[in-house]
């Protein structure tokens, strides 16, 4: 999602996404959430909890988050990020194993 406009709340307000996300939250700073939104290489998948779209990317500095959002507008493109958190690398995917007969 390389051209989006990502919506913040004001950095003072506490009840807003930036206090959340980056005052509260893991220490993951701005930048990090907007480097994972803007990868065209993030996965996006559905949250199975809050039903929202999430994106699953790396960040600059080595460190993979997920970054819930809400999509706010199609054209032009804006997303409002609602949390992010670090998550483990995707597990490789297990060899099938041959039954015996």
């Amino acid at each position: 999602m390389p051209d989006i406009v990502i919506i913040w709340d004001d950095e003072d307000d506490p009840d807003g996404n930036f206090w959340h996300i980056c005052v509260e939250g893991h220490g993951l700073t701005r930048t990090e959430v907007e480097e994972v939104l803007r990868d065209d290489d993030s996965d996006i998948e559905v949250s199975r909890s809050s039903g929202r779209p999430t994106a699953f990317g790396w960040t600059s500095s080595g460190e993979r988050i997920a970054v819930v959002f809400e999509q706010m507008s199609e054209d032009p493109r804006m997303v409002y990020p609602i949390s992010a958190y670090p998550v483990p690398p995707p597990r490789a995917p297990r060899p099938k194993r041959r039954r015996k007969r």
